[in-house]
């Protein structure tokens, strides 16, 4: 297991995501309803369950790659970026304040009630 998960703050994630050389892949581990509804613009959905799926869409375990869901209070982003890790990619952060944190930080959410 896991010893410890980096983590990442609102500015810091949103810095990153405006880099195309460094841009991490940003995985949005909540259930697919819960993505339709609310999301970071430009994330991916991939529900801690099926984080396998990641080997698709990251083959490459350098790729930097960022996990969230809806709050700090929640888990799934925490438990996508130890399976991550376990899986061995080596660059993976938790956005632990999740969508909660980036609404807070007055940054846009997509979805069908971002609004």
């Amino acid at each position: 297991m896991v010893d410890t998960v980096e983590h990442i703050e609102a500015d810091e994630l949103n810095e990153l995501l405006g880099d195309n050389r460094n841009r991490p892949i940003l995985i949005n581990t909540l259930g697919r309803e819960a993505y339709k509804a609310k999301r970071i613009p430009g994330s991916v959905n991939v529900p801690t369950d099926d984080i396998e799926e990641i080997t698709r869409l990251a083959p490459d375990k350098k790729q930097p790659i960022v996990v969230y869901c809806a709050n700090a209070d929640c888990e799934a982003s925490l438990q996508a970026a130890e399976a991550l890790i376990d899986m061995g990619y080596t660059r993976v952060w938790d956005f632990e304040e999740g969508l909660a944190g980036w609404r807070s930080a007055g940054l846009p959410l997509d979805g069908s009630e971002a609004g």
